[in-house]
This record gives C-alpha cells, sequence and structure tokens, in this order.
C-alpha cells in the first residue's frame, strides 16, 4: 500500500492487475486501483476535483480532469473514511501514476491541493 498525508488528509492506495480483462498480445493492459481517503484533520472537507497523470513504460503520458471521483464529491467529517475503486488501461505491462484532488474545506472555503502518491501499475509476471 502506498501512503501520502497533506494537510491531513491521508491518501492511500492498493493496485490490481485485471488479467481476464487484458490482452497482452494486443498491447492491452487493465489495472484497477483502490483509493482510500481518511480525513485525520479537524476539519470538514469535501472532494470536489482529481487530476491525474497516467504514465505507460513507452513514455505516453496521459492526462485526466474531472469532477469529483467516480461521479461523487463525497464530504468527509473528521475521521471519517471514504473508499472507491477505478481503473485504467495501459498499452504496456507497466506504469505509473500520481495526481491531486482539490478539496474545499467546510468552515472557511479554503481549497486545499490534496497529494495522491505516485503508485506502480504492473502486471505480475514483470516482479520476477
Amino acid at each position: 500500500m502506498i501512503t501520502q498525508i497533506t494537510e491531513g488528509i491521508k491518501v492511500s492506495v492498493v493496485t490490481d492487475y485485471q488479467e481476464d480483462y487484458s490482452n497482452p498480445a494486443q498491447s492491452h493492459f487493465v489495472f484497477t486501483y483502490k483509493i482510500t481517503i481518511e480525513n485525520r484533520s479537524a476539519s470538514t472537507i469535501q472532494l470536489l476535483r482529481r487530476h491525474w497523470f497516467i504514465h505507460d513504460s513507452n513514455g505516453y503520458v496521459r492526462e485526466v480532469e474531472g469532477e469529483g471521483v467516480v461521479g461523487k464529491k463525497p464530504i468527509l467529517e473528521p475521521g471519517e473514511v471514504h473508499q472507491y475503486v477505478s481503473g485504467c488501461n495501459l498499452r504496456t505491462g507497466l506504469g505509473k501514476m500520481h495526481g491531486t484532488y482539490v478539496m474545499e474545506r467546510a468552515f472557511d472555503g479554503k481549497l486545499l491541493e490534496v497529494i495522491i502518491p505516485e503508485f506502480t501499475l504492473v502486471v505480475p509476471y514483470l516482479n520476477n
């Protein structure tokens, strides 16, 4: 598990290769990632936006921005946790992702840029 804490917001990531949905002969590799966001701050926050950078081992970089995560803009009270699962496809069996969330602090409207730590996406047989 990869973890990063920014301004009291802990973001953890676990990845999984989806062999049944991948086709290496066609350069199609599918991965899922489970994100856990834990509000360790003293303030209520809301996740407004996400900004991802997705890299494959051929040097191709894809940038993805948008509102919320998987169609939601979760509000987290102090101590609350939000989890979601999403995925991406790569042209190679090795890649990485990283990015940021924009979150709003409820009591003063301050926008926080919360770091999503860099994590690798790798097919299991490349780990040997």
